[in-house]
């Protein structure tokens, strides 16, 4: 028989809700921007924007989750303003008149809802997917005309001139973003897109400046967070984000050590990077031998600076299983907890979770945790 009565489960799980209530809703700083809580809207791609035209069901999508209680909302990738930077029409672009008006309307909607929102700034570079037809005949380009795998790509490698123009691409777009009122941008380095492609030796063979050892082949990503530092304000916030993983090599690693790690984003940093988004696919996995630190912790003891840890947070036996209400528990929300009360890092992103429940925040934040939507990969295109 067991111990545990339903009057003893009831007072744990009512402690353990007020308990992460009163943790995640700590504000919390980045630059000139104070969030108001921990909770961050991890980037998922929607293509819901034809024409790359964020409409008005782009701008709801955003505001009710901003009136739900997310702190920091990191929109979808949003090509930037470079021929090549992307495949998809139905794919929001940060550039154009029209595309931009889009996106002023979702940044007032996020802020009269009472959030903060940063777009996340993007270049697919060798990634193509087939059976896509481009809705531009420019070539792929990529640090070596590689794809993920290694083979050669249908694109070309990029010249200084390719290269010169990518990073004036972000450069503006970020401009573009606090012109027309963002709270900051999120420059997409992760998951095997161009910025990556230049991070990993997988796909960046270059033989001149911007290819070799680990902290030669930073040298085009400290250039894009250099300019785009110089082309906003200087409190301005700029987030990295970063991954180990690959969409099709999940056991990639830029840095097989905390000290490869600290090569890595040194110069990173040290060019204008105000905060790391680190991108795992659990978030509780240790990411080096010795240490039960995440990547975003480690990111944080590496660098000093504030960081986001994201990765199969709020999915059903991996985020709250003292609340799943059904099946066996495998993950405890107080693991999570008590990583953010050591600063382990600062901010925790959801991605399926949020996008399934859109209240998900202010259950949490409120205590109502029992409330909480299962997560359901099936209903999701229905969802708004």
């Amino acid at each position: 028989m067991s111990s545990t009565s339903p009057r003893s489960s009831t007072v744990t799980l009512a402690a353990s809700a007020s308990r992460a209530a009163a943790i995640l809703s700590r504000p919390v700083s980045i630059n000139g921007l104070t969030v108001p809580n921990r909770i961050a809207m991890a980037p998922m791609t929607r293509m819901f924007s034809p024409g790359g035209i964020p409409g008005e069901n782009v701008v709801s999508y955003y505001a009710r989750r901003a009136a739900a209680g997310v702190g920091l909302i990191v929109t979808e990738g949003t090509y930037v303003g470079h021929e090549s930077a992307g495949q998809s029409d139905s794919v929001p672009r940060f550039h154009g008149e029209e595309q931009l008006a889009g996106w002023a309307k979702v940044a007032d909607a996020v802020h009269a809802a009472g959030g903060t929102i940063v777009p996340q700034l993007w270049h697919i570079g060798m990634v193509r997917k087939t059976g896509e037809p481009p809705f531009t005949d420019a070539p792929a380009v990529g640090p070596s005309g590689l794809r993920l795998d290694g083979t050669p790509g249908t694109g070309k490698e990029m010249t200084q001139q390719d290269l010169d123009d990518v990073i004036a691409a972000f450069a503006k777009a970020a401009a573009d973003a606090e012109r027309i009122g963002f709270d900051g941008v999120e420059l997409h380095g992760a998951h095997g897109y161009l910025i990556d492609q230049f991070l990993w030796k997988g796909t960046n063979q270059r033989t001149d400046a911007y290819g070799g050892d680990l902290v030669a082949r930073t040298k085009f990503a400290a250039e894009i967070a250099a300019a785009v530092r110089d082309s906003v304000s200087p409190d301005f916030p700029v987030i990295f984000r970063y991954s180990q993983w690959k969409q099709e090599a999940y056991d990639a690693k830029l840095a097989e050590t905390p000290e490869e790690l600290e090569a890595l984003l040194t110069p990173l940093a040290a060019a204008g990077v105000d905060a790391f988004h680190a991108s795992t696919r659990r978030y509780w996995l240790p990411e080096f031998d010795g240490s039960d630190l995440n990547l975003a912790g480690w990111t944080k003891k590496v660098t000093g600076k504030p960081t986001l840890t994201v990765g199969s947070v709020g999915l059903d036996g991996e985020f709250l299983r003292a609340f799943a209400g059904e099946g066996s528990p495998v993950r405890s929300i107080d693991d999570l907890l008590d990583r953010l009360e050591a600063e382990e890092f600062d901010m925790v992103a959801i991605g399926r979770a949020l996008l399934q429940d859109p209240e998900w925040a202010a259950k949490v934040l409120e205590g109502r945790v029992d409330e909480l939507t299962s997560y359901d990969a099936a209903s999701l295109k229905t969802l708004s």
